[in-house]
């Protein structure tokens, strides 16, 4: 076989290559990629490069403001400058240039870099459906080469339209509010992401809550039964605890109840299925010196509700805040605990809890013991340094 009759080892096909013989790879095959295998070479990347024109017109481009669209082909396995369309008005009114004769064909693939900013493009690769395979892989493995070469950081936005249709002032329109659009979730990870929004909203609502006390920043706002019952907590010596309610129809913080309890009787006395704040004066032998002290709790079972889980969540930090302003303003020798216990199973705030959470466990800042100087010396003579063992030996 000879000539055109024998096929072509590069592109599989017959009648394409002029001077293939006995099947053997013809570097003049039209259809040559840089790998013999057609489609794993267009799966990734063609290895295409981009001619001085094109390079040379996009530089000119970022220049000036008179450029809006510069349209790029590929021709001899390189990426080059085919068309320049001028700014004429808006973006959305210069689309009406692609929907000329002869700038974008229909069964011709291109790509389309649009100039919508001083400083922003946007890549459009239109490859239509009545494209060849072949040009559709082509222009689909070369589209990342293109950017790179010229700068993808300039680019904010793609459009991948496959006709005429799919480049007009109102598929712009369309494109934008798709973007602009919230991801679809679950109705799960919905319900979580407005668990965290609401967290994060009472945190930095709370970091800016009003001198007054009496207002928190997320719109909740305290009774006087609750002003009062956490200053008569404050000027107490006794252990005791004031439960805070949500009153959901009018916003306010409510008391849910108060009484004296031990610590022992702490995480029974929590309302288990319910979300609430509590603040608990515990007085205690944990610190260098006894004291009594005033621990702020939110307390948010898994199984209560989830709409009282925002409401609770969101207002946390701001209450927290402002009930430590009114208890240093009306108790100033109070001990108010810096940290806050927050626990989705009441049932175990203990007094054991309370230490570890708080910091005074043996080894803490306020809970480790001071070193016994006095045995390091021995017979009245100083001890002499000892060596520190090293590692064993591996068997």
């Amino acid at each position: 076989m000879v000539g055109s009759q024998a096929a072509c080892r590069c592109c599989r096909r017959r009648g394409r290559c002029s001077d293939t013989v006995g099947g053997v790879r013809d570097d003049r095959c039209l259809n040559r990629l840089p790998k013999s295998n057609h489609l794993s070479t267009m799966s990734a990347t063609s290895g295409i490069g981009i001619a001085p024109d094109l390079a040379s017109a996009f530089s000119n481009a970022n220049l000036t403001n008179d450029v809006r669209f510069i349209k790029v082909s590929i021709a001899n396995e390189t990426l080059v400058h085919d068309l320049t369309i001028p700014v004429a008005g808006s973006f959305e009114d210069d689309l009406a240039f692609l929907q000329r004769p002869n700038v974008l064909e229909d069964s011709t693939p291109t790509y389309v870099l649009a100039k919508v900013a001083p400083s922003e493009w946007i890549a459009i690769s239109y490859v239509p459906d009545s494209a060849k395979v072949r040009d559709k892989m082509l222009y689909a493995s070369t589209r990342s080469s293109l950017l790179k070469a010229i700068g993808s950081t300039l680019f904010t936005d793609a459009i991948f339209a496959t006709s005429l249709a799919d480049l007009t002032a109102d598929a712009y329109a369309s494109h934008k509010r798709h973007m602009a659009a919230p991801k679809p979730l679950s109705s799960r990870e919905q319900e979580m992401a407005d668990v965290r929004a609401a967290e994060s909203g009472g945190a930095y609502e709370g970091s800016r809550t009003r001198a007054s006390h009496i207002g928190t920043g997320v719109g909740l706002h305290w009774s006087q039964n609750v002003d009062d019952a956490v200053k008569q907590l404050g000027q107490g010596e006794t252990s005791a605890l004031v439960i805070i309610n949500i009153d959901t129809k009018t916003e306010t913080l409510v008391v849910g109840s108060a009484s004296e309890i031990t610590v022992d009787q702490l995480g029974s006395s929590l309302p288990p299925s319910e979300p609430c704040y509590a603040f608990f004066a515990w007085p205690h032998t944990h610190a260098s010196l006894p004291r009594r002290e005033i621990v702020f709790i939110y307390s948010c079972p898994s199984s209560s509700p989830i709409k009282d889980r925002m409401i609770y969540s969101s207002g946390v930090t701001s209450t927290y805040l402002a009930g430590q302003k009114l208890l240093l303003e009306t108790s100033p020798a109070v001990h108010f605990a810096s940290r806050k216990i927050e626990t989705s199973v009441p049932g175990e705030i203990d007094e054991a809890h309370l230490i570890a959470e708080l910091g005074f466990q043996d080894g803490s800042i306020e809970g480790r013991k001071l070193p016994d100087i006095s045995a390091a010396l021995k017979d009245g003579s100083e001890k002499p340094f000892a060596r520190p063992k090293g590692p064993a030996r591996k068997r």
